[in-house]
């Protein structure tokens, strides 16, 4: 038998230091806390298992049994679980049993019953019931389990009592308002629904979509780059700025870049049409891509890190990109052919720049050797 207080009543209010094992102990300590506390029911739980131990040993159906007690602690969880689980060892060291019977008074004792299982095997179960119905203390532990659960987790007190209370408040405050002014009853009732169903409709969607998350993580990123790389998060976003404003002012003045252009007409074909748009679109994005990666070379050449290579090699090849872009929209569009001199002029000026940045990144990845090495937050010296 084996009497179980979850929350220590025995030991915070009478002082019994448990596990209690034997009957003249359990009888000693279940006296101990009736004159502590005469209404505490952990007694009279001790009491049916020395009573049970009782009847059990008359009847001599098993060959040995014995009466224990194991208590919890005050702060009931897992600290009073853990306590539970090394005196459910102590029981079994001294008397190792081969089965047992819990007595209990209610629900929240009974969530050891796991515990319990998983080194001996439950027989049978007893549950005392004193100066209640059966079903109270269950009901009021479950209430209590639920209020507990709400008021603890944010999430929940957010639905449970949150919206709930934001309801309340809002209307509260338009009945005030009707009062003041009663003609604008209708207006108020209506701007308070409104609020109301766009406030609860918003954080369902919200839920639903996990919108929040998406803008925290967005401006997080926002301000790591700021702070962690100010000149490259300001030469980015005037970069990118200069590449949408060159593309809108391109596509709204397409017809006026065309009428000064050798071009006869805007093209009907939507293919010709695109390359037409790139061919004017060329110098606005690569001034764009220019100011970005010039910002990343100061950034790299503020913090010593190893990477400014890339990003001098890539700045290299810009020239090399204006030009093979230039090239190849002008011989799509007629506007230059392979037989002109100056066609081979750009081609040379092409491959030279590729030449001259493939060679000039070999040698600054060189020099720049001793430099940090800046990958994903971490910093080294080898290069």
């Amino acid at each position: 038998m084996l009497a179980i207080d979850r929350d220590d009543d025995f030991g915070f209010k009478a002082g019994v230091k448990a596990p209690v094992i034997g009957r003249d102990a359990c009888i000693d300590a279940a006296v101990k806390l009736s004159l502590a506390d005469p209404e505490d029911s952990d007694a009279n739980v001790l009491y049916a298992a020395v009573k049970l131990y009782d009847e059990l040993k008359e009847k001599g159906e098993f060959e040995d049994v014995e009466v224990a007690l194991i208590t919890g602690h005050h702060d009931v969880g897992v600290k009073s679980d853990l306590e539970l689980n090394k005196q459910m060892d102590k029981v079994l060291a001294k008397f190792p049993a081969d089965g047992v019977i819990p007595v209990t008074d209610g629900a929240e004792d009974e969530q050891i019953f796991p515990i319990i299982a998983s080194k001996v095997p439950i027989i049978s179960t007893r549950r005392v019931v004193v100066k209640q119905s059966e079903s109270i203390e269950t009901t009021y532990y479950i209430i209590y389990r639920y209020f507990k659960e709400v008021l603890s987790d944010p999430e929940v007190a957010k639905i449970v009592l949150g919206l709930p209370g934001l309801v309340l408040l809002l209307y509260g405050i338009a009945r005030l308002i009707s009062i003041k002014y009663p003609e604008s009853i209708n207006i108020v009732s209506s701007t308070v629904a409104g609020t109301i169903l766009l406030l609860i409709g918003g954080y369902f969607f919200n839920k639903g979509f996990n919108l929040v998350s998406y803008f925290v993580t967005f401006f997080r990123h926002i301000r790591e780059s700021m702070s962690k790389g100010l000149v490259n998060f300001v030469s980015t976003i005037a970069g990118l700025f200069v590449i949408m404003a060159g593309a809108i002012h391109v596509y709204f003045n397409f017809e006026y870049y065309i009428r000064n252009s050798n071009i006869p007409g805007i093209p009907t074909d939507p293919l010709l049409a695109g390359i037409t748009y790139m061919y004017f679109f060329n110098n606005l994005l690569i001034t764009g891509l220019t100011i970005i990666v010039t910002g990343k070379i100061l950034q790299a050449y503020m913090k010593k890190d190893y990477h400014i290579w890339h990003y001098l090699t890539a700045l290299l090849l810009i020239p090399g990109i204006w030009v093979t872009i230039d090239i190849t929209t002008s011989y799509v569009l007629n506007l230059t052919s392979p037989v002109l001199i100056d066609f081979y002029k750009k081609v040379l000026i092409a491959v030279l720049d590729i030449i001259l940045a493939t060679l000039m990144g070999m040698y600054l990845r060189e020099k720049v050797r001793g430099w940090r090495r800046v990958e994903a937050g971490e910093s080294t010296s080898q290069a």
